[in-house]
Order: C-alpha cells, then structure tokens, then sequence
C-alpha cells in the first residue's frame, strides 16, 4: 500500500486544520488506517485509528476530543481534521496502514511521507 499524506502548514494556536491520505490501492478498504507524529528530539507516537469501515476509531489521550479521524473507502482516503491545536501539537504526521484493527495498539505494516503541522503560538 503506497500512502502520500497531505494537508500540513502553519496555523495559529486554537486553529484548525484537515490533514489527508490518498492510497492508489485498490483493496485501501480492507486495511486499518492510523496517524502518528513525530516532534524533533521525540519518538514517534500513535494520534488516532480507524477500523476498515470507520465503525471503530481510538485516539490519543493528548488529542481526544480535538482530533477526529475518518475515512472514505470509495475515494481511497483517510483523513485527520485538527481542532483546537496547541504549539505541542507541532510534529510531522504520518499516515500509516495494517491489516488488523489494533486500535492504540497499531502497529503499521506501511507508511506515507510525514506532512509537516507547525502551530504557533
């Protein structure tokens, strides 16, 4: 499964913003889809998941309530809407896919390309 992340930039403090991932692969529908990050000097980290038909989403304590993941199987898609963003919500985030739903757990078997996400403050 390739993956190309899109949707970063510069946003104020309190500020939203729509991250996306596009797959070119046409079974993108059986696979889990999630959102990590990573700020300079830390780990990756998990920010959100989505089962294969959007019935079941967990997401990261950091970011529940502000962030919301969704996908759209007929057009190959997932996506990550930011609400309310904090200056530590600054990382590059990465779109990544599996073939079991894990929830917090996932562990991604693909990966996109990191779009960058800097809030400022």
């Amino acid at each position: 499964v390739q993956l190309q992340a899109s949707g970063g930039g510069l946003v104020q403090a309190g500020g939203s913003r729509r991250l996306s991932c596009a797959s070119s692969k046409g079974t993108f529908g059986l696979y889990a889809l999630g959102w990590f990050r990573q700020a300079p000097g830390r780990e990756r980290e998990f920010v959100s998941a989505i089962d294969w038909n959007g019935r079941r989403t967990a997401s990261a304590e950091s970011v529940r309530g502000r962030f919301t993941i969704s996908r759209d199987n007929a057009k190959n898609m997932v996506y990550l809407q930011m609400n309310s963003l904090k200056p530590e919500d600054t990382a590059s985030y990465y779109c990544a896919a599996e073939s079991y739903y894990r929830g917090a757990s996932m562990v991604p078997t693909y990966w996109g390309q990191g779009t960058q996400v800097t809030v400022s403050s």
